[in-house]
């Protein structure tokens, strides 16, 4: 197939690039900067869609960024990076004389896990220096997902034709808690975890609604993603921890 991926430059649609490739799709990205194989925002605005058969967005600023503070024009960004390109694509799309069959927009996932970036990234020096431990009580729900099968899940949204709604990008041991995640890392990696990082330093440096996410979590289920098929290459955590550090 022919797939226009937008935002498919970091880290999630590097991994879906390459796995679509694999199975022998042609990907055309959409990103802010010229290039082979991509086109612009503003060409798809100007020049309307290019012929395709699937449409996925993955654009949005990182709303866990710790480098960015949770300010007025931080909030405006992360907004209007998702907003405005879905509403950019779902207008061209409106617009095509021969539309894509398939469209695919990522809205949320868990803690995306994998080699060179992604969470795993900003946690690693401090795990395997032995600082590393559970943030706040560590009692949240921490839902996450080896990128792996976050670009599994979409290829197989993408290529089987009985798969529609929302699915859950998490793994299916998501019931992890926070504890329990910085336990299992520091057992790969061969180190301590049982430093914590409190309440106060996270709200610090992440504000107080962003601190929500990390210090309350949220217990995700990946009910609807089993039920269509998708068959999981790293459903528990210790194994996928393995693969990310080896």
């Amino acid at each position: 197939m022919r797939v226009l991926v937008g935002g498919g430059t970091g880290f999630i649609g590097t991994a879906l690039r390459q796995l679509l490739k694999a199975k022998g799709h042609e990907v055309t990205l959409v990103s802010r900067k010229p290039g082979p194989g991509r086109i612009t925002w503003d060409e798809l605005a100007t020049s309307g869609l290019p012929r395709c058969d699937a449409a996925i967005n993955l654009a949005g600023e990182n709303i866990l960024n710790p480098l960015r503070r949770w300010n007025e024009a931080f909030q405006k960004e992360v907004l209007s990076s998702r907003l405005e390109t879905t509403d950019l694509l779902a207008k061209a799309i409106t617009k095509a004389p021969q539309p894509p069959q398939t469209w695919i927009l990522v809205t949320g996932v868990g803690v995306v896990l994998g080699r060179g970036g992604g969470a795993i990234g900003h946690m690693l020096l401090p795990f395997r220096l032995g600082l590393g431990g559970p943030i706040g009580s560590g009692q949240q729900f921490f839902p996450w997902i080896h990128i792996g099968d976050l670009a599994g899940i979409l290829a197989h949204a993408l290529e089987a034709s009985h798969v529609q709604g929302i699915l859950n990008g998490v793994a299916p041991a998501s019931t992890t808690t926070n504890a329990e995640f910085a336990q299992a890392l520091g057992t790969v990696l061969g180190r301590p975890a049982f430093i914590p990082l409190p309440s106060i330093v996270v709200q610090a440096v992440f504000g107080q609604e962003r601190a929500i996410m990390l210090l309350e979590g949220q217990k995700v289920i990946p009910r609807r993603t089993l039920a269509t098929g998708y068959q999981y290459s790293f459903p528990e955590l210790g194994a996928a921890l393995k693969e990310i550090v080896s």
